[in-house]
C-alpha cells in the first residue's frame, strides 16, 4: 500500500538511518503518468475490474508544508491516461483526508484506507471508507470502519477485507504490535460503522505481530499487504524488512507466521502485491529505492528494478518508491518522494513503469 510513517517518526529516522550510496542501476523504468502538483503524492494502486488503475493521491508533501490540496483518488487509463475518478471527504475532526491502501472488494465496491496517522494523528482517528460504485463509477463514500490507530495496506480474500494497522497503539514504541484486520462484507453493510476494541483487542484482529529495533531500527510494523491463490497471506513488516506468511487455515483463521525473505538486498518492506499467476511477490522498498521479486517457496529475492538513491525522479527514475501494481506485463510504480533519509521532494512527481518478463505459468524457483 503503501509507506506507514507517523511524521515525528519519520524526522527521527531521518537522522538515525544512513543515506544509502548505491549508484546502481537496474531495468530500466520509464515514466508512466507525471502527476501534476494538485496530485504530488502517489501512494495505493490497484486495478479496477475495468482494467485501469485507482491511484490514490494524499497530498502529504505539499500538505504537510501549509500549501492545502484537495485529495483525490486519481484514474490510470488502460492506454495511461490521467483521470480525476474521486474526491475523498475530508475527517470531520482532523479536517484531513489520508488514503493509502485501496482495493476492490468482492462486492464490486472500493475500499480505502484512511491513515490518519500518517496525516499525524494516531489517536485512534483512522477509518477504513467505502466508495460504492455503480456501473463503474464512484457514486458516494462512506466510513465503515472507526477507531484504527494507523491504517494502511488493504487487500480481499474470499468475501472479507483486510486492513492492515501499522500500530495498534497511538504511542510508536518498542517492540511496536501491528497486525491485520478483517472485516465481512456483510459487516461493512450496516447501518452504522464498526467502531475496534482499542489496544489490540477486538474480535475482527486476525494476526498481530511485534517489530523490535532489529532490521532498520525503526518502529514501524504492519504495511503491505498481499494474498496468495491458497489463501496465504503476506504481510510487509517495514522495521524488519521482511515479508511474513500466515497460512490461511481450513476454519478460516491464519497459521503460525513465518519470515519468506528479510534483509539482504531489502532496505525495508513497503507496498507489496502478488502475481495473479506466477505468486511471485512484488515489493517496494522505500529506502533502497527498488522493486523486489521474491519467491515464495524459497524465499530468494532479486532486485529487478533499482534506481540512485535520492535522485529527483527525472526520466522514470524510482524516487522514493512506496508501491506497486501489477496490470498485464508491466508493473507501476508509485513514487511518493517523501523527503527523508537525505531525499528532497521536488518534481516531476511521477508514476514509473517497467515491463515484467513473460509470465504465464506458476512460479518455479530456485532454492536458496
Amino acid at each position: 500500500m503503501r509507506f506507514c510513517f507517523s511524521i515525528c517518526l519519520l524526522l527521527t529516522l531521518a537522522v538515525i538511518l544512513p543515506v544509502g550510496c548505491g549508484d546502481q542501476t537496474v531495468g530500466n523504468p520509464t515514466i508512466a503518468i507525471t502527476l501534476p502538483e494538485a496530485h504530488n503524492t502517489p501512494d495505493g494502486m490497484t486495478v479496477a475490474p475495468d482494467g485501469s488503475i485507482i491511484l490514490a493521491c494524499p497530498n502529504f508533501n505539499t500538505n504537510k508544508l501549509g500549501n492545502e490540496q484537495p485529495v483525490w483518488l486519481m484514474k490510470i487509463t488502460k492506454d495511461d491516461k490521467l483521470e480525476k475518478f474521486f474526491q475523498l471527504p475530508v475527517h470531520p475532526e482532523t479536517g484531513k483526508a489520508c488514503p493509502l491502501g485501496v482495493a476492490f472488494g468482492p462486492d464490486g465496491n472500493l475500499y480505502v484506507a484512511d491513515s490518519q496517522g500518517l496525516g499525524g494523528n494516531t489517536n485512534y482517528k483512522s477509518r477504513l471508507l467505502k466508495i460504492t460504485m455503480k456501473e463503474g463509477k464512484p457514486v458516494k463514500c462512506e466510513s465503515v470502519v472507526e477507531g484504527l490507530c494507523f491504517s494502511n495496506g488493504v487487500a480481499c480474500l474470499g468475501d472479507s477485507v483486510y486492513v492492515c494497522e501499522t500500530q495498534l497503539t497511538p504511542k510508536a514504541e518498542l517492540p511496536l504490535e501491528s497486525g491485520v484486520y478483517k472485516f465481512t462484507i456483510a459487516e461493512l453493510t450496516g447501518p452504522k460503522p464498526i467502531t475496534i476494541q482499542k489496544d489490540g483487542k477486538d474480535k475482527h484482529l486476525a494476526v498481530k505481530f511485534a517489530t523490535t529495533k532489529e532490521g532498520n531500527g525503526a518502529p514501524v510494523g504492519a504495511n503491505g499487504l498481499g494474498f496468495a491463490k491458497d489463501g496465504t497471506m503476506y504481510v510487509c513488516n517495514f522495521g524488519h524488512a521482511e515479508i511474513l506468511a500466515f497460512p490461511l487455515q481450513a476454519n478460516g483463521t491464519f497459521g503460525p507466521q513465518r519470515t519468506i525473505a528479510r534483509g539482504g538486498n531489502i532496505r525495508c518492506a513497503d507496498g507489496l502485491k502478488v502475481h495473479p499467476v506466477t505468486g511471485k511477490i512484488y515489493l517496494a522498498d522505500f529506502f533502497g529505492n527498488a522493486v523486489h521479486e521474491i519467491c515464495p517457496k524459497s524465499g530468494k529475492v532479486r532486485t529487478i528494478c533499482k534506481s540512485k538513491i535520492n535522485n529527483d525522479g527525472s526520466g522514470g527514475q524510482l524516487d522514493k518508491c512506496s508501491e506497486v501494481c501489477i496490470r498485464g506485463n508491466k508493473i507501476y510504480v508509485a513514487n511518493i518522494d517523501l523527503p527523508f533519509d537525505g531525499n528532497k521532494y521536488d518534481a516531476p512527481h511521477t508514476i514509473s513503469v517497467f515491463e515484467l518478463e513473460e509470465a504465464k505459468t506458476p512460479a518455479t524457483c530456485p532454492k536458496k
